[in-house]
């Protein structure tokens, strides 16, 4: 009921405001809540989360490949040239996670009722060369299947999640197939299907300058259900935030001519204690002797109205581990440019995270964790920048022609310094993460600007 009542209270505010331009800057607080009432990931943070999952796969026990089937938490599973890995190099969250080699597959011998999002997390094994899976499903009790979503690549050594928005009723039974063959293997842990639940979900669409008016990329859940794909509101950005990584999947803002001002850089640099409970929190100085920088996701010139906002893109939960020469280098002069773009009279969304494990900073040598092992290093920076004129209706205005600038960046020290050499798609990225970019966009429109490579 306290939850309708909010709803209801936020809606009448809503109504009081409809009339007021875009010009008209609402006050941080404000903001915040009509971005949580609009938002996508409200609907996510509805959702519940099925019976039995996630499955963390802690308890059986399978120690060949042979084909066989298992008895889970959340039920029978059959493992075929795949088994459940305890070993050191099997990338897991707790003692046990599945380990799948060839072209082997893990499959649901149940059925459960309805999946709305299916988020799986998923490294490779040990040393081994990066595995190309596939998320499968099956309606009618595993008479026939076919494929959810797109082709996942396990590139990381850390376990990354991907998450499918399946929107599936009725029956279904999931399966993971990996199609990429030969000796390298995957570890796949923490499978977790949730479906709607609840009160319901606002039909609206995010409003103009929504951190989140692009899409939620990962469908990240304000869940400690979710501690690899976490949600992450906040007044001047938002985010998915990794437990075991320590930093964010993924961070997305909007900037505009009100968010550049004249305020100091702060240097507040701080952990972030509204992590939930018991989770570590990553400290100013745990970057300290590293070799890398404290890379902001959100950068600190991008929130230069007020000390509040700009103070704000200082926690610890907004950096990564950033080569120097990434961050002060090409991703800086990228960061410059897009300013200078808000000052010749546009208005930008932009979505930025890493991937991957394994850079190389200021001490040489491929590091993959810092701060004791407790945060991972990125292989991989990368960012996507959705450009429009000022005006109103965002989300409208966005056509097939619109400026969309893709780059993503090698988290090493030997970087070309224009940042124009790191040009991608938008597709590309979302290969490499498992993503899904840009997804509020209509699908024909997708279709042309996340396939393209800016030239400008």
């Amino acid at each position: 009921m306290k939850a309708l009542k909010k709803l209801s209270l936020l809606a009448v505010l809503c109504l009081g405001l409809a009339a007021c331009k875009k010009d008209n800057q609402i006050q941080p607080d404000s903001n915040l809540f009509e971005q949580k009432l609009n938002s996508k990931a409200i609907a996510a943070s509805a959702q519940s989360v099925t019976a039995g999952f996630p499955e963390t796969f802690e308890s059986g026990t399978k120690g060949s490949y042979t084909t066989a089937s298992v008895t889970l938490s959340s039920g029978s599973w059959s493992l075929n040239d795949a088994l459940i890995g305890n070993l050191a190099a099997d990338a897991k969250n707790g003692n046990q996670s599945v380990r799948i080699r060839n072209t082997g597959m893990l499959s649901m011998n149940f059925d459960v009722n309805g999946a709305d999002v299916v988020t799986i997390a998923h490294a490779k094994y040990g040393t081994d060369a990066n595995s190309t899976w596939q998320l499968w499903y099956s309606t009618n009790g595993g008479s026939s299947w076919q494929q959810s979503g797109s082709t996942v690549t396990s590139s990381s050594t850390t376990l990354t999640t991907a998450t499918f928005n399946t929107a599936i009723s009725g029956n279904v039974r999931f399966q993971i197939r990996k199609i990429s063959g030969g000796t390298a293997r995957i570890n796949i842990d923490d499978f977790s299907i949730s479906t709607g639940g609840g009160t319901t979900p606002p039909t609206t669409t995010p409003g103009d300058n929504s951190h989140l008016l692009l899409g939620n990329p990962s469908n990240a859940v304000a869940s400690t259900s979710f501690p690899e794909n976490y949600l992450m509101e906040r007044t001047y950005y938002t985010s998915s935030y990794s437990r075991s990584r320590a930093t964010p999947n993924w961070v997305s803002w909007h900037v505009g001519s009100a968010d550049l001002g004249s305020t100091p850089r702060q240097d507040d640099f701080r952990a972030d204690n509204t992590l939930p409970a018991g989770w570590y929190q990553v400290s100013n100085s745990s970057y300290s002797g590293s070799g890398f920088d404290r890379g902001h996701n959100c950068p600190s010139a991008d929130r230069t109205a007020s000390v509040a906002s700009n103070s704000s893109t200082f926690l610890m939960s907004n950096m990564m581990p950033q080569a120097p020469n990434n961050n002060q280098g090409p991703w800086a002069d990228l960061e410059n440019y897009t300013r200078s773009l808000v000052t010749a009279g546009n208005e930008v969304y932009i979505i930025c995270g890493s991937y991957g494990s394994g850079g190389t900073g200021n001490n040489g040598g491929t590091t993959f964790t810092i701060d004791n092992g407790r945060v991972n290093v990125p292989s991989n920076t990368w960012k996507v920048i959705v450009v429009l004129p000022n005006g109103n209706n965002d989300l409208s205005r966005i056509t097939s022609s619109t400026r969309v600038i893709a780059v993503n960046m090698p988290n090493t020290n030997g970087l070309n310094t224009n940042w124009k050499t790191f040009r991608t798609t938008v597709n590309s990225i979302e290969s490499a993460t498992g993503y899904d970019l840009l997804s509020n966009v209509s699908t024909s429109i997708q279709n042309v600007i996340e396939a393209t490579t800016d030239n400008q």
